[in-house]
Formats: structure tokens, sequence, C-alpha cells
């Protein structure tokens, strides 16, 4: 038995932290870490170097945007690299390309569209990227372990994140924006060395045999068939997507605000409120919950996420709907921890590349449409209504699902 069964069987509670026991994890989760950090500097400075040239909030916005939907296209369409390719060398390769792509943007000529097109290209070259580290992590996480890696990337993520958008303001008020994006392509170099150091080499999973000659159609549709024939993959992804959506508020926190009367202090409250929600219902659910208890519960606790977002829209105060907006957020981070282990452990190793970018891919479009419904409601009604109604859709979506057939094979 080796180190992440032993650990996998070990009675009783046990610390997120014994994840870190493993070398391989470690390096996987310190290259996140640092690449997160990176790509919200980088989002930032992008945001700051347009609006510098151009003083269009539009285009500022536009440019920001190129940051999150190219990978909507990515994790659809490049997936399967991770399965066709060595996993370790696809992750190196895709932080070299990166930083490669980075270091050019530092350039202070560099025309508005060409600038665009690198930072498209850039975002979807990390979609092979996620693919390959989601199909590594059952490899190196035995056991219930995988609920415990995905907790702890949960929390670390949702940290990452925040201090990423700090310490971008901070430093962009030290450095020029050229400065830190060459700081942001450093990020991606010395992830790779990180990589490279820490984790395994490993023979590409579904290298094409003698003679075999495969189209990547081929491979996007075995993705999907891998994800759509199976009852349990299939209930699995639904879950994570529908579960997505209750990312709306976000997205109408500073008319919600508004609408308490509130200034730009609850902007950052509400905004705040799910990512913190988030954090403990991780910690709590992969901590103390027992693996069977988590899986019999994850569907009940997805469905029932979008009940204080429901009631927020009669709170009247900015604390009592950041409450319950992150009680959400504690049930659906640990509906997803569940959903998305259960979803990797029952995929095999062969398609796990293009499955999970699969995967990603649909969660990334339910978070925008969840966030897009939420603004468009929000115009022809209040905030409060457009998040109450955005719940509701997705709790329904939830609870017919756990009634369905599909259930049954989880």
């Amino acid at each position: 038995m080796n180190d992440a069964d032993s650990a996998a069987a070990a009675p009783g509670p046990r610390r997120l932290t014994q994840v870190f026991a493993l070398r391989e994890f470690r390096a996987l989760w310190s290259a996140e870490v640092v690449s997160i950090l990176g790509d919200q500097l980088a989002r930032v400075t992008f945001s700051v170097l347009v609006y510098d040239r151009t003083s269009s909030a539009a285009l500022s916005a536009t440019v920001y945007a190129l940051t999150f939907l190219p990978a909507l296209l990515g994790g659809a369409l490049l997936g399967w690299v991770a399965d066709r390719y060595p996993r370790r060398r696809v992750m190196i390769g895709s932080d070299l390309a990166r930083a490669a792509l980075v270091a050019p943007m530092a350039w202070p000529g560099l025309p508005l569209p060409v600038l665009c097109a690198l930072i498209v290209v850039m975002v979807l070259l990390g979609s092979p990227h996620s693919a390959a580290q989601g199909a590594l992590l059952p490899e190196i996480l035995r056991g219930d372990l995988l609920e415990r890696g995905y907790a702890v990337r949960q929390v670390t993520g949702q940290i990452a994140q925040v201090a990423g958008f700090a310490t971008g303001g901070a430093l962009l008020a030290l450095l020029s924006p050229q400065t830190a994006l060459l700081a942001n392509a450093g990020t991606f170099v010395l992830s790779a060395a990180v990589l490279t150091a820490g984790v395994t080499a490993r023979a590409a999973p579904a290298a094409a045999e003698a003679g075999e000659v495969r189209s990547w159609r081929r491979d996007i549709a075995d993705g999907a068939h891998t994800v759509f024939a199976d009852p349990s993959r299939r209930t699995l992804a639904l879950v994570v997507w529908m579960s997505g959506t209750y990312i709306a508020p976000e997205g109408v926190a500073a008319p919600y605000a508004a609408q308490l009367g509130a200034g730009p202090v609850a902007v950052g409250i509400l905004l705040a409120a799910i990512p913190a929600g988030s954090v403990v219902g991780a910690i709590v659910f992969a901590r103390w919950v027992p693996q069977g208890a988590r899986e019999r519960w994850m569907l009940p606790l997805a469905g029932v996420a979008g009940v204080p977002l429901m009631v927020s829209a009669i709170a009247t105060s900015v604390v009592a709907v950041a409450t319950l907006w992150a009680l959400s957020g504690a049930a659906v981070a640990a509906a997803l921890i569940q959903a998305q282990a259960g979803f990797v452990r029952r995929t095999p190793a062969k398609a796990r590349g293009r499955a999970t970018g699969l995967a990603a891919a649909g969660l990334i479009g339910a978070q925008g449409i969840g966030l897009l419904a939420a603004g468009l409601l929000a115009e022809w009604s209040s905030p409060g209504v457009a998040v109450a109604v955005t719940a509701a859709v997705a709790g329904v979506g939830l609870a017919a699902l756990a009634v369905s057939g599909s259930a049954r094979a989880l």
C-alpha cells in the first residue's frame, strides 16, 4: 500500500494538509498558486494598460473579458492534448509557451489588436494545462484524499485570487504595467520549473498506436462521448454546470448594494461573501464529513444552495444578504468538491484530459450564463429578484436531476 492509500485508509477526521505529504501534489499545488497569482496580476495590468492607452472603459472591460472567455472554447477543443501527450510535458510546455506570449506584451508600442490576439492565444494554451492537471490528480491522490485535494485547491484558489488582485493593484502603484507583465511571464517560467522538479514523468495515456491516425475532431467527439454516454459522469457534469450558475449574485453586487442603500464598501462585502462561504464549506465538508455521507448529500446540497439566495431577495441589510450568500457558497463548494472528485474518479485514465477539459468548459459557460441572466433580469426587474430567479431555476433543475433515473447511477 502506498503513502496515499495508507492515508486514505486512516480512520476518523484528518487534516486537509495531509495531501501535502505527497511530493507530486505539493508541486502541482505550488505551480497552480503561482499561476493564479500571476494571472490575477495580469488581469489588473491589462485593465490599467488598455485604459491608460485608450481612455475607454468599454475596451478595458473587453480586454479583461478576453482573459476568461477563450477558456470556454479551449476547454472543449484542446482537452484532448492532455490525453495524446505526456501530461507533465503538456503542463510544462503550456507554461513556457504562455511565458513566451506574455513577454512581447510588455513592449509599449505593441498595437492593441496584437495585444488582444496574444491574450486570446495565451488563455487558450492554459486549457491543456488545466486538463492535464485535473487528469493527473486522481493518479496522485488515492482514496478520499482526492476530495481533500480538491478542497485544498478550492480554499487556496480563492485566497490566491483575492491576494493576486490586492497585490496586483499594489504592485502597479510601484511598477510600470510593462514590468508587471514581465513579472507575470516569470510566474509561468517558475511554474514550469516547479513541475519539472516535482512531478514524475509518465507516458501518454492515449498515445496513438503504430499506424493509427487520429484527428483532433475524433478526440473532441470521444471526449463528448465519455462525458455524456455514461449516466454517472453525465449526472456529475450536470451537477457541476448547474451549480456554477449560483455565482450569478456576483454579477449584480454593485446594483444590489445600491438597492440596499449602501455604498462601495458594501459591494466589496457582497463580492467576498460567496468566496468566503466556499472556503468554509470546503474545509468543513472535506475535513469532517465521511465520504459516504458526502456522496449522499452532494445532490441535496447543490439543490438547497439556491434557497439562501432566494431568501436574500427579501433581506433588508447588507449583513443579512452577505450571510445568506455565504451560506449558499458553502453548500455549493461542498457539492462541487464531491461532484468533481466523483467525475474524474469515474473517468478512464486515457480519456480524463478530454473529459475534464469539456467539463471545465461547461462550468465556465454556466457561470457566464448565470452572470448574464442575472444582469439582464436586474435591468428588467431588480437585483434581488434577479438573484432569486436565477437561483430558483438552478434549484429546480438540480431537484429534477436528483429524482431522475440518471441520479440512481451515482
